[in-house]
Order: C-alpha cells, then sequence, then structure tokens
C-alpha cells in the first residue's frame, strides 16, 4: 500500500512541479536567486531545526542520518525503508513605503528515499537548491514606466548520500549532489518623446545562464544517554565550497508592446560573449558549516538549537553581475523542538501526535543599497499517525519577514504553508515460518 501511494503521489506533484514557480520575491533578482531551506517538513515546523534524527524520520541537512544499527522492535533484523516528499504554499505581501501587493507560489520541495544496509544507510532524493521568480519595475521622476524587469528559473539538486554507525553513539555521512537548472532574466527599456509619449518600438535584453556542476555535503550525529531517561544529540555538518559552471546567452531585441502589455518582436541581435569572454564563466557556491546541540527524553520531547554559518561573500558570476548589490557572510540561528503526549497510546489517536514548534533568526548575506537583508520566522506544526508501522503526514505553518522598506527597498511578510507524507515500510522480512 505504501509504495502504490507514494506512486501516485510522484505522478500528482510532478505534473504540478513542471508549471510551478517556487517564488514570486523581488529578492530573487539577485544571484542566483532565493536559496531554498534544505530540510524536510519536519524541520521546518521546528524553525528549521536539524540537530534532532531519529529511525523514522529523513533528515535532509545531515547525512549521517542514513545511518544506524538495527532496532530493538524489529528483532535486530534491520531499520525501516523510508519515503518523504514535501510540498509548500505561500501567501505573501509584498510592502514598500509607498504600495503593496500579494502574490501566492505553491512548489514542490523534496523528494527522498533512505534505505538500510546493516549499519550502512543509502540516501537519494531530488529538492531545489534556488528559486527565480519575480516581475518588477522602476518609474521615472513622472511616474511613467522607465525599466521592467522579470526573471524564472532557479538550480535543482540531485543528490546520493551514505550513513555509517561507527560507534553506537556516533555516525558519520557525506552526500554527493549535482546541481543543474537554468536561469533567464529580461530587462525592458522604455523610451519616451520630449511630449512624454511612448515611443512605437523599445528596447529589451534578455540572458539566460544554464548551470551544471557537483558539490558536497559532510555530517556526523553524535546521540548518548545522560542519566536513566534524557538523551544528548549533537550533529554537524559541511558543505565545502563548490564551483558550477555557467554556459552564458544574451541578446538585444527592438520590440513593440500592445495596450495588454503583450510583446512583439522586431528583430534581434545575439550578443558576442566570446569576445567578452562570457560565454562561458565559472559561479561559486559558498561554504556552509552546520552545527547543533539539543536534550531530550526519547519519544516525549526534545529541545535544541542550530546555528548555521554560510561564507556569502565569496559569492562570485562575473555574468550575473548587478549594481548596487554585494554579498556579505550569512548567518542563522534556530530554536525549536517537539513534544509526544503518550507516543503508545492505543485508546487516544491524539495522543500519539507530535507538537512541533520553533523561532529562526537569519541574515541572508544579500546587500542592496548598502541595506543587509534579513528574515525572521515563527513556526509550529504537527505530525499525525497515518497507515501501519510508523508512517505520519506533517503540516508546518509559518509566520515571518524579509527585507525592509528602507531605502527604497521591498518588505515581504509571509505565511507559509508546508505538507509532507513521511512513511515507513519493511524490504527483505525474514520468514517466520517454513
Amino acid at each position: 500500500m505504501t509504495k502504490k501511494i507514494l506512486t501516485c503521489l510522484i505522478v500528482v506533484f510532478s505534473s504540478i512541479a513542471s508549471a510551478q514557480q517556487g517564488t514570486s520575491s523581488p529578492y530573487s533578482f539577485y544571484g542566483i536567486g532565493s536559496l531554498k531551506f534544505k530540510g524536510t517538513v519536519e524541520n521546518k515546523a521546528m524553525g528549521g531545526l536539524s540537530v534532532y534524527s531519529d529511525s523514522i524520520h529523513i533528515n535532509l541537512r545531515n547525512p549521517a542520518s542514513y545511518g544506524g544499527s538495527n532496532l530493538a522492535f524489529y528483532n535486530n533484523e534491520a531499520r525501516p525503508v523510508k519515503y518523504t516528499i514535501g510540498t509548500s504554499f505561500s501567501s505573501t505581501t509584498l510592502k514598500t513605503s509607498s504600495a503593496s501587493d500579494d502574490s501566492g507560489n505553491s512548489s514542490v520541495d523534496y523528494l527522498a528515499v533512505a534505505f538500510p544496509l546493516q549499519k550502512l544507510g543509502v540516501g537519494f532524493g531530488l529538492m531545489p537548491y534556488s528559486n527565480v521568480g519575480y516581475k518588477l519595475q522602476s518609474r521615472n521622476e513622472e511616474g511613467s514606466i522607465s525599466n521592467r524587469y522579470r526573471g524564472e528559473g532557479g538550480i535543482n539538486r540531485v543528490f546520493l548520500g551514505l550513513g555509517y554507525q561507527v560507534l553506537k553513539s556516533l555516525k558519520v555521512g557525506i552526500d554527493a549532489q549535482y546541481n543543474f537548472g537554468k536561469i533567464s532574466n529580461t530587462s525592458i527599456a522604455f523610451g519616451y518623446n520630449s511630449q512624454g509619449d511612448l515611443l512605437q518600438y523599445q528596447s529589451r535584453e534578455s540572458k539566460r545562464s544554464d548551470l551544471s556542476g557537483f558539490s558536497l555535503n559532510l555530517g556526523m550525529i553524535f546521540q548518548k544517554k545522560i542519566g536513566k531517561n534524557m538523551e544528548l544529540m549533537a550533529s554537524a555538518a559541511y558543505s565545502p565550497k563548490a564551483n558550477l559552471t555557467s554556459d552564458n546567452s544574451s541578446n538585444l531585441s527592438t520590440i513593440s508592446i500592445d495596450s495588454n502589455d503583450k510583446e512583439y518582436t522586431i528583430n534581434t541581435i545575439e550578443t558576442d560573449l566570446e569576445a567578452q569572454n562570457l560565454h562561458e564563466t565559472s559561479l561559486s557556491l559558498p561554504s556552509k558549516t552546520t552545527l547543533g546541540i539539543g536534550i531530550g527524553r526519547p519519544l516525549q520531547w526534545f529541545v535544541g538549537v542550530d546555528f548555521t554559518f554560510l561564507e556569502a561573500s565569496n559569492f562570485s558570476n562575473r555574468f550575473i553581475d548587478i549594481d548596487n548589490t554585494t554579498f556579505e557572510d550569512a548567518s542563522s540561528i534556530s530554536f525549536g523542538g517537539f513534544f509526544i503526549p503518550k507516543y503508545d497510546s492505543f485508546n487516544n489517536y491524539w495522543k500519539r501526535v507530535v507538537y512541533r514548534a520553533g523561532v529562526r533568526f537569519e541574515q541572508t548575506g544579500l546587500v542592496v543599497n548598502n541595506e543587509s537583508i534579513k528574515e525572521f520566522g515563527i513556526s509550529f506544526g504537527v505530525g499525525v499517525p497515518v497507515g501501519r508501522l510508523f508512517s505520519n503526514a506533517n503540516v508546518a505553518f509559518e509566520i515571518g519577514q524579509r527585507g525592509t522598506t528602507a531605502s527604497e527597498l521591498v518588505q515581504e511578510n509571509f505565511f507559509n504553508v508546508n505538507i509532507s507524507l513521511s512513511l515507513n515500510d519493511r524490504w527483505f522480512e525474514k520468514r517466520k515460518f517454513n
């Protein structure tokens, strides 16, 4: 049954993903777009906390979580095979010092599978790394449109990871990741005559970058009992700096625009990027370090904190450099946890529900008009049991804010809903009778 459900979900969500736009943030205009949260809905509901790891959920932020010892309640035979798929729905109010607008987006955020091989574990899947999706325009002193910008695309990531139980209290792991995608940016310059009337023809510049390259993620999880009923967890993950190849193209067009804003191309000239040594460039993905620590009572409650440091100041790509924009080192801190009233209650369903909550503070690393772009979010959610074994459905709600209205920038007030299925199954079960 689990496999049938998962197959149906893959078909449904794949059709959604083919037409999705993962963001409408004006800040996706910069660099390679808005970076997606690399984690599950369970992490998201706890403010992004990733230090916690168990045997029935996939932890996408730390490959060490794939490994583990056999479980007592499976007669020390194995651990469950885990499947997970997550989606998100976002409603955002975009606000400047003089105007506001609303937007909404939906996306498939990840699809992953992890299965055990004794103390070794293997995980693989697909998720977005960044999203680009914006429509912006600027006006001149007379209040007429002077420029219009739009962009779409992003970078996706396929990963294959290994985790291994080195000691009873220590697991290590590694993810190999292949990043790929395209980013398209278009800008239109509007011209006016001396009377302020729009000219018949306008100029449009279109740029496209096709990106590809490999990256790594290394992880470690330490887990140890303290006293009789308490357990300490600590984790570390590190992604070294990686370089992506960017195959670029660009053209300039003369266009006309009708009253419905439909564009008609009059002529197009391809830009000679070879002469500028810009046909193929290298894009640097900065290194990332995450450290976490937490404490709790197994199967009852857990609280923890994560700190992430991203060397975003090393981001570079000569083809998509933008004026008035720089990158600084980014960081984020997450506080969160969960509570289960009674995990083994068979006469009260709601006592087996996992209740999660958390908060996060983030310095994104993007600096526009000398303003550092910051982000803040409060989240909460639940995990409800479904099906047999330890499968569950998870939902997370997040309320937050990104950016500022200072320096002619945009403030985003967002409300996110994240939904996932975390499914467990058994492979290669030993026969009890011959």
